[in-house]
């Protein structure tokens, strides 16, 4: 077969320049981003096809069904991230119901002289219990009796000599007893009325009376502040 040459008195056509893979790569979005790239490359690939060499017809199908999956993928993580905002705005609106509320939760103590209430969970066989008291540095700062039974108890936060401890942040937990052998301890669970409730970045955070910070999902219980 013979070359083409260019008419009498005429330059040579002169190839177009093909951009390399690598920029074309780096240069396009990623399919799952935006799934219209997809589409152009399709059209872009069967307006310039070689006539004698045309793109088999089971290949188009293939090209057009992951077309057809990209856009089902990239509607699903749309309707998905919707759902999600709804979800949160709902989770706020419920939530907002609560403030007021008296909360129970596993979270130290913000002891300002006044009795502070607890609920305490001894062990099962304990034969008797006691609330150990630890300041912010982790000392024990006081321990004292508590029924064996468990239940609701006001905690006075007072010191060995009979003084009220000075006011700040304690980490109160149960110690359970068998014939004077320690079992183990175990978070108390204060009771605090429900100021404010806040979306941290997706976490839903209440706000206690007293100062305390617990995640929504770490409410053990919730009761009117008058019952």
């Amino acid at each position: 077969m013979e070359p083409i040459t260019s008419p009498a008195g005429q330059a040579p056509a002169q190839a177009t320049p093909v951009a390399s893979p690598a920029s074309s790569t780096s240069s396009k979005p990623a399919l799952s981003s935006d799934f219209e790239t997809f589409l152009k490359m399709l059209t872009a690939q069967m307006r310039n096809q070689d006539p004698l060499n045309p793109v088999e017809s089971a290949d188009f199908a293939a090209q057009l069904a992951a077309f057809s999956t990209v856009e089902q993928q990239v509607r699903s993580n749309d309707l998905l991230e919707t759902l999600g905002d709804r979800m949160g705005t709902m989770g706020m609106s419920q939530l907002s119901g609560w403030v007021g509320m008296e909360a129970r939760a596993a979270v130290p103590v913000q002891f300002d002289g006044a009795p502070v209430t607890l609920t305490v969970a001894p062990a099962p066989f304990a034969d008797a219990a006691r609330i150990i008291a630890r300041d912010s540095s982790g000392t024990i700062v006081q321990r004292s009796d508590v029924a064996v039974q468990g239940g609701t108890v006001q905690w006075a936060g007072v010191g060995p000599d009979g003084a009220p401890l000075p006011s700040g942040r304690y980490d109160l937990t149960v110690d359970s007893l068998s014939n004077g052998e320690s079992l183990g301890e175990a978070p108390v669970q204060v009771h605090g009325r429900i100021v404010e409730a806040r979306n941290d970045g997706g976490a839903i955070t209440l706000l206690l009376s007293a100062g305390q910070e617990v995640a929504a999902d770490k409410i053990i219980a919730l009761r009117r502040p008058d019952t």
